[in-house]
């Protein structure tokens, strides 16, 4: 049976379906001398290296626009009041 790969790159995209372990999975998130955004300790892909302050400052801008977002569909319901519907019987 041909032994397949659990881990490499595929089209320069990093894959890696080894049994995550805890350690792995904390030391993935938190690597200080790396750039902001490292492999996946899980999956296909990059993450975000919390260790490097640009991903504390993405986190806060998708943060904030979540949070607009939500003001405004509350503010949009508020605003549209009761609405009434008519229906023909014919």
């Amino acid at each position: 049976m041909d032994d397949k790969p659990s881990s490499g790159t595929l089209f320069g995209m990093p894959y890696n379906f080894e049994r995550p372990s805890i350690g792995r999975m904390l030391s993935a998130y938190w690597q200080p001398g790396e750039g902001m955004l490292v492999e996946k300790p899980f999956g296909i892909g990059y993450t975000l290296n919390l260790a490097s302050w640009r991903s504390w400052v993405v986190l806060l801008v998708v943060g904030a626009l979540f949070w607009q977002e939500r003001q405004g569909k509350e503010e949009e319901v508020a605003e549209a009041g009761p609405v009434e519907v008519v229906v023909d019987d014919d």
